[in-house]
């Protein structure tokens, strides 16, 4: 069944690039709602931002949604990444600003309060995004694919010279809480050699040790190191899980990302919607529902705040 949250939650912190105050309030909504953001603060054009893969818009290092008249947020991904790992499929999110705050840097915080809050199931079935053939996109080195599948797999590989990540690799098959279990406290990382570069462009202005996890070769800067071994790659499947959930509904294939970045996954959706025979909608029945990210999950399964 689609879900909505029981009741409002909110999440207060600040804007990872603008440094300044950011306010998220998740509110459940109707069955076939969606998802969809409201700039609170803009009266003067349409504030509502659909989340929706044809409205990701050009941005560095985030996911950016923007509507026909020019309202846009940005670092929609780990909220989006939280909605999807935890089975919800239907809110809207009022923001007061450009941006989603980053919180602690990973959907952790997200996820706490979204099953803190609880879902209500509405008494309409899901609709599925069942992927029928291998679509890839490429962009030098980097490239990722979907392939078919039953369920929702996410495999990841990166390969840095820092030697605090070198190469990594994982897969996941996002059934039975996976995503809230595996990768949901894992956070966003940077290069030490990077952060004055990204600021002197206006970016990163909010980013702090306590909302990311910088490097500096072998070393780990951030107070308390890092939450696994392999956070680094297992964040960049969070952030796959969250630009996929841009699709507009749970999706039943396989996801491969080399390299892969936010635009490159977006890239793969807008091929694969291209595609004629690349896919279809379908109606779950229970066997394929009992398979989606986050059936299952309760209170109970609320991730501890680091």
């Amino acid at each position: 069944m689609q879900t909505t949250i029981k009741s409002p939650v909110a999440f207060n912190g600040v804007g990872l690039h603008s440094g300044k105050p950011a306010r998220a309030v998740l509110r459940p909504v109707a069955a076939e709602y969606g998802v969809w953001f409201r700039r609170c603060d803009l009266d003067s054009t349409d504030a509502l931002i659909p989340a929706r893969w044809d409205c990701v818009a050009q941005s560095q290092l985030c996911t950016r949604l923007e509507n026909a008249a020019g309202a846009s947020v940005s670092t929609v991904e780990h909220l989006m990444a939280a909605l999807s790992g935890c089975g919800l499929h239907n809110a809207l999110i009022e923001i007061d600003g450009p941006e989603v705050p980053i919180l602690d840097g990973s959907a952790a915080p997200f996820v706490s309060g979204i099953l803190g809050r609880g879902l209500r199931r509405q008494g309409r079935q899901v609709r599925a995004i069942r992927v029928l053939r291998p679509v890839t996109v490429q962009s030098g080195a980097a490239w990722a694919r979907l392939d078919p599948a039953d369920e929702l797999e996410i495999d990841f590989q990166i390969d840095f010279d820092d030697a605090a990540i070198g190469r990594q690799e994982k897969r996941l098959n996002m059934a039975n809480g996976s995503f809230v279990h595996e990768l949901c406290d894992s956070r966003t990382f940077c290069r030490s050699c990077d952060v004055d570069t990204m600021r002197a462009n206006g970016l990163a202005l909010g980013g702090t040790l306590e909302n990311a996890v910088v490097i500096d070769g072998p070393r780990v800067l951030s107070p308390g190191g890092l939450r696994h071994a392999d956070e680094a790659v297992r964040h960049k499947m969070l952030d796959a899980l969250g630009d996929l959930a841009l699709a507009g509904a749970p999706m039943l294939a396989r996801y491969t990302g080399h390299r892969a970045g936010h635009a490159l996954t977006n890239q793969l959706l807008r091929q694969l919607f291209a595609t004629p025979g690349a896919f279809r909608m379908e109606t779950c029945d229970a066997a394929v529902t009992a398979r989606l990210p986050g059936v299952g999950l309760n209170r109970a399964h609320a991730p501890t705040l680091h």
